[in-house]
């Protein structure tokens, strides 16, 4: 009786485990909470530099390790460093308010010439919009202007 009484216990905990475990993996990939995923392409680039593609959250900072051109979902996301959460905590704040007014999805023509882009999508209160945005200020209006340089920034301080 014994054995069987350790063999349930241990069984619950690891039950119990791979449900915490899967419930965090879940809240992390999930369209539910409120997130800003930032990042650049580069069609004609070699090397992993070339997209960079990351999650911002209320309280972490994560990489997306597929660094995938597109941006598509679903995302294979790792967390970073507290201190690296601390250097683009405050991203969401440069969001320019004609951003979320309007109604485009693409600035410019993104990596049309090479030049890149950048993807940014918002998740609040279950509301999700994406953009795509040229890297090029002269193909895009001047509201984006201080937005695409903090992006761009953040990237470079994360990498």
């Amino acid at each position: 009786m014994k054995l069987s009484k350790t063999l349930s216990s241990t069984l619950l905990f690891f039950s119990l485990l791979t449900l915490i475990a899967c419930t965090k993996e879940k809240d992390l990939n999930s369209q539910a909470s409120d997130y800003l995923v930032f990042g650049h392409f580069y069609g004609m680039c070699w090397g992993e530099e070339c997209v960079e593609t990351y999650k911002l959250t209320s309280t972490a900072i994560y990489e997306d390790k597929k660094d995938s051109y597109t941006a598509q979902e679903p995302f294979d996301f790792m967390r970073l460093s507290n201190e690296k959460f601390e250097m683009v905590r405050d991203l969401t704040d440069y969001i320019p308010a004609e951003l979320l007014e309007g109604t485009e999805d693409v600035y410019g023509c993104p990596d049309c010439a090479d030049q890149g882009g950048l993807h940014i999508i918002l998740s609040s209160n279950g509301v999700v919009r994406k953009w795509r945005i040229d890297h090029s200020k002269a193909s895009i209006p001047s509201f984006l202007h201080e937005f695409v340089d903090k992006v761009n920034e953040r990237i470079d301080l994360l990498k």
